[in-house]
């Protein structure tokens, strides 16, 4: 090719490549794309992670526990004590230091875990029946007139002084909590129920509550949960405590590492079902040349006699006799039993003392290998005399 073609090939490609850029650049637009990952893991391990920021925005110092051995070096005086995980490891001995600690200017903010047991006379929430409040089902209660409508009957209000609306909550509204003693000195309800309680204890201040699900991460920005989680805190330093007592390992891994646990299961279930197949030591399968006939016969006999008795094989030879009687000597099945073993004894050549003591029912009980034997032995030369 000339060096002129060259030049025209080059230019060519050049108009191409030109032309596709200029294309591109007029149809291509940058933009920008948000992916949502979904919370974060520190989100998803913590459902009070929003709760604790919240109150730090609100110049409250926070700290999170793990269990309630941080009552020993926690003060009560200025200190509010949030119990917003479950308490069903909680001990006696752990509620009365609990209560002491309250007692003696604290201030104590706890979720009511149980129903009220009528029959029991208790709920089994070491707080709850220590203070003697109740817990029931919504559901339960009698439905109560309405003294004013209420555009909101599944949230709850709370009324405060020199406000014209109250502050409306979203907690769970299927519990209603009671106080049968009349200690309680404010509370919450909704349209039917009643879903948190303020008492005084000693110098101190107790809160409870039907549920915390609404200062959850997912929650707390609803309606006013998070003024409420402020305003019962407000003036105090605040300890929350998620679990009344630490995890047990195995509870630890298989949160952490299920898969590796069915693993480890399913690998010992099929090392266990590997090693009980063996009862011995294995035995090499006989060879074919050695499987004759006379083995099966043998082997069926032994099968016969292992699994119907005695009685089966001897009823066989002696059914084996008589039809091979009928054959010989037509009308032998119409023939008197003395008769049958008369003809048997004429063709057989047998006493019909033998031929009678050969075709006897067999007895119930087992016999002898050695007799059993004979009885067998007797039984087929009859029928090959035949």
């Amino acid at each position: 090719m000339s060096r002129r073609g060259q030049w025209l090939i080059a230019l060519l490609a050049l108009l191409v490549l030109g032309a596709g850029g200029l294309y591109l650049a007029r149809h291509l637009h940058p933009y920008e794309e948000v992916i949502d990952r979904g919370p974060s893991p520190q989100v998803r391990t913590h459902p009070w992670l929003a709760a604790e920021m919240f109150l730090r925005q609100r110049g409250l110092k926070v700290q999170a526990a793990n269990g309630l051995e941080v009552l020993q070096q926690l003060p009560s005086k200025g200190q509010s004590l949030l119990l917003l995980g479950d308490r069903d490891t909680m001990t006696a001995r752990q509620a009365e230091e609990v209560l002491a600690w309250v007692r003696a200017g604290g201030r104590l903010l706890f979720v009511a875990q149980a129903l009220w047991d009528d029959d029991k006379a208790m709920s089994g929430d070491l707080l709850l029946d220590r203070l003697q409040l109740r817990q029931f089902m919504a559901s339960d209660l009698p439905a109560l007139p309405p003294v004013q409508p209420d555009h909101f009957p599944q949230l709850t209000k709370l009324y405060l002084e020199n406000e014209q609306a109250p502050a409306y909550f979203s907690f769970n509204p299927d519990f209603h909590l009671e106080d049968p003693a009349n200690k309680a000195q404010s509370w919450a309800n909704s349209s039917n129920a009643t879903h948190l309680m303020q008492l005084a204890y000693g110098e101190g201040l107790i809160t409870v509550v039907t549920d915390a699900d609404l200062w959850a991460n997912v929650a707390i920005r609803r309606y006013d949960n998070a003024w409420l989680l402020w305003y019962l805190n407000q003036g105090t330093d605040v300890t929350l405590v998620s679990r009344s007592a630490h995890d047990s390992l195995a509870t630890l891994l298989w949160r952490h590492y299920p898969q590796a646990l069915l693993s480890l299961a399913l690998l010992l279930i099929l090392g266990v079902w590997h090693f009980a197949l063996r009862q011995g030591p294995i035995q090499p399968a006989p060879a074919l040349g050695r499987r004759q006939l006379r083995e099966h016969l043998r082997a069926t006999a032994a099968f016969v006699l292992r699994n119907a008795g005695q009685d089966r094989l001897l009823r066989a030879l002696q059914q084996d006799i008589l039809r091979r009687a009928r054959r010989r000597h037509p009308g032998f099945e119409r023939l008197a039993v003395a008769e049958q073993w008369q003809v048997l004894a004429r063709l057989t050549r047998q006493s019909t003392a033998a031929i009678g003591q050969a075709l006897r029912p067999p007895l119930k009980q087992r016999l002898g290998a050695a007799e059993f034997s004979r009885q067998v032995a007797h039984l087929q030369t009859l029928r090959n005399a035949l």
